[in-house]
């Protein structure tokens, strides 16, 4: 690679705009006769300054450790021009001024991947992912604050204790409105994000070592609440004298009916539906988290609800569907609906996608690839976490393979009776 032919430096006082005989010193680095200047952040008298020597005059102690001073800036700026051509880097005067300053990729700290991060996802990600890295950003910022004392550090600080300290900080923290602080898997996704935007760093050569590189996260396995037969008919069935819960019902239900989460039921229109390939009515439509395609016919209780909306003075207006309603206000009139039905649950929409792979697919005998498939997941491991076989339908199964052994135990014994007759 081609490397810079000239390189010098010049130390000087910017004596035009002195203030009371005080004028601020500067670095002048030069480097194929194109310069950048740096402010030292000094002030000089301008009667002690030697031009000619780029330095103070006199052997003053104020002289000898000004003088030190300048030495050590230059000694500096040496050592960076050196190091960058050891890179064999293109050498220019506004890149040894960067590195000079900490501007450089070598300097960067965890705000400015944190702030370069949420930039490259803003249009890539669904909102509530946005919003979800918000928030761990937000408990990295109070670690800093209250652990570190600090409110920015250089990336290659960044190292396995790091991330323990980090751990250790978010098991004990309280969330403000919470009953209690955070559950272990909450804190392996907050663990999880950082490590996202870490390894962006790595992958930008911000950081030239992973500090992620020993840490395993560690699940704790959940049991995902859904709603039985009982529950859920329970739910369908109870009429409500408030519109409002009607209408939450509703969306509720339709849920349970094709596993579609609340994002995308709330982006869903007319356009959604198609003719399938067995002439049936289809939703396909894209997972607003994961942009992945989902096909799910539309079973009647479905169709039925989508029926009831398509007049609906809200949804003439909007060409939804369903009518809008935030996933806040939808979450807490839910607990109204489960309170009004009899269900004892925590009762959240997100179960009602629990329901669909169980109680209204799995458990009827729907094998669990294509359960995968409509609810847009892309590995089969994902929807065995989901859809868990509920015991009911073990029990089923093997009371099936009871009465299918039974029969061959006996056609077995009829063969040897008539055997034994003949």
């Amino acid at each position: 690679m081609k490397t810079s032919t000239t390189f010098s430096i010049l130390i000087w006082i910017n004596a035009s705009r002195a203030k009371n005989n005080q004028a601020e010193l500067y670095a002048r680095i030069t480097v194929n006769q194109k310069r950048a200047n740096i402010s030292l952040k000094r002030k000089i008298n301008i009667d002690s300054w030697d031009k000619s020597k780029s330095k103070l005059k006199g052997n003053s102690e104020y002289a000898r450790n000004q003088n030190q001073f300048i030495e050590q800036i230059k000694a500096k700026l040496h050592k960076i021009h050196i190091d960058l051509f050891n890179q064999e880097k293109l050498i220019t005067a506004q890149l040894i001024k960067a590195t000079f300053l900490g501007e450089g990729e070598k300097n960067k700290s965890l705000n400015e991947i944190i702030t370069y991060h949420s930039k490259i996802i803003n249009n890539t990600l669904a909102s509530g992912t946005i919003r979800n890295f918000g928030i761990t950003e937000n408990y990295i910022s109070k670690f800093l604050e209250q652990k570190r004392k600090t409110t920015d550090i250089y990336l290659n600080e960044l190292n396995y204790k790091f991330i323990c300290d980090f751990e250790s900080f978010l098991n004990s923290y309280w969330p403000k409105g919470h009953p209690k602080a955070m559950g272990h898997n909450t804190v392996m996704k907050h663990l999880q994000r950082l490590r996202k935007i870490v390894t962006l760093a790595y992958h930008l050569e911000w950081l030239h070592k992973d500090p992620f590189i020993r840490w395993k996260p560690t699940f704790e396995k959940t049991n995902r609440e859904f709603l039985s037969d009982c529950e859920l008919s329970n739910i369908e069935s109870h009429e409500f004298i408030s519109e409002r819960l009607e209408r939450v019902r509703d969306l509720f239900v339709f849920s349970c009916y094709t596993g579609i989460s609340y994002s995308d039921i709330m982006n869903l229109t007319k356009g959604h539906i198609h003719l399938g390939i067995d002439g049936n009515n289809w939703i396909i439509t894209k997972r607003q988290k994961t942009n992945i395609i989902v096909k799910v016919p539309i079973l009647e209780k479905a169709q039925y609800l989508i029926d009831k909306y398509s007049t609906h003075p809200i949804t003439k207006v909007t060409g939804t569907l369903f009518p809008i309603i935030t996933n806040e206000k939808l979450n807490s009139y839910l607990k109204e609906v489960a309170n009004f039905s009899g269900i004892k649950k925590n009762l959240t929409f997100h179960m009602a996608r629990h329901t669909f792979a169980t109680t209204v697919t799995l458990t009827n005998g729907v094998p669990i690839e294509t359960v995968s498939k409509m609810l847009g997941h892309t590995k089969l491991a994902t929807t065995q976490i989901y859809a868990r076989v509920i015991e009911r339908k073990v029990s089923e199964d093997m009371n099936n393979l009871k009465v299918l052994l039974a029969n061959k135990s006996n056609q077995t014994k009829g063969k040897e009776n008539q055997k034994s007759i003949s």
